[in-house]
């Protein structure tokens, strides 16, 4: 599902028109990176987590001109879902996976 998809979805079931969803969805966005390129995480009780994790420094190897190289620390997004939004997954991609 693309975020025009979604956006459409949510125009058609709360009756707002699409533009003001886009907005909405936008910010939504935006608010999200600002947050986690501060450092900060952000926590959607019932969807899940957008947070910062650290990377430890590493010694990687460049396979052609077999050297090693220093992967100095850094910060990756991550989302972990809530334990709600996975057991729904679960139970219900089971009637889907059989019909493909």
């Amino acid at each position: 599902m693309t975020k025009a998809e979604i956006i459409a979805e949510i125009s058609s079931k709360t009756g707002i028109e699409k533009v003001d969803v886009q907005e909405t969805v936008e910010a939504f966005f935006k608010v999200v990176k600002s947050s986690m390129v501060g450092g900060e995480n952000v926590y959607v009780r019932g969807f899940g987590s957008f947070v910062v994790k650290k990377r430890a420094k590493k010694t990687a190897r460049n396979i052609s001109k077999n050297t090693a190289i220093i992967i100095p620390e850094h910060f990756v997004p991550s989302f972990k879902p809530a334990k709600t939004f996975v057991e729904k997954v679960r139970s219900g991609n089971k009637t889907t996976k059989a019909a493909k």
